[in-house]
């Protein structure tokens, strides 16, 4: 995994570049359905990726004479790769939550030692925002989480091939 999709990022940014930035945006899209009843202030954000994921259908989707089998392909990749991540961000979920009960703590306790407020704090975990490097530092050395667990090591199909090569 490159690096975890940020929905900062993708909104800044306005547009989607590729079909695994698509299948990360539906993914987040999907995510966000669900946290915007416990937080309506992410209502607006999930319209705009909304409107960024159909602008994104509209321009390399709509036209059936421009979808080859290469395409077809990429976005098949792409989907794999997306729900690998899905997995992981799910399981670290639970593993940290795991860690939080066993010292009875729970998401706002992590949150203040971390120096997050509550919201973010529920994007981080839901894997709507990427946890830094420090804030995966801390969790290993406070909970003695494997990195593993804690930074996703999902590499390229290239690069795999690279590394086979060497």
């Amino acid at each position: 995994m490159k690096e975890q999709t940020d929905l900062r990022k993708i909104l800044k940014a306005g547009i989607l570049s590729n079909e695994l930035d698509l299948e990360r945006a539906q993914i987040l899209d999907r995510k966000l359905r669900l946290l915007t009843k416990e937080h309506p202030e992410l209502t607006e954000d999930r319209k705009r990726l909304r409107v960024i994921i159909k602008l994104y259908e509209k321009t390399n989707w709509s036209n059936e004479s421009t979808i080859s089998e290469a395409k077809i392909k990429e976005s098949d990749d792409a989907e794999f790769i997306a729900e690998q991540e899905r997995v992981f961000l799910e399981n670290r979920k639970k593993i940290i939550k795991e860690h939080l009960t066993k010292f009875n703590l729970n998401q706002q306790d992590l949150g203040k030692l971390l120096g997050h407020g509550k919201s973010y704090m529920s994007e981080l975990m839901n894997g709507i925002s990427p946890f830094s490097n420090r804030d995966l530092v801390i969790l290993h050395r406070l909970f003695h989480i494997k990195l593993e667990h804690l930074i996703p090591t999902i590499i390229s199909e290239e690069d795999r091939s690279k590394i086979k090569i060497h």
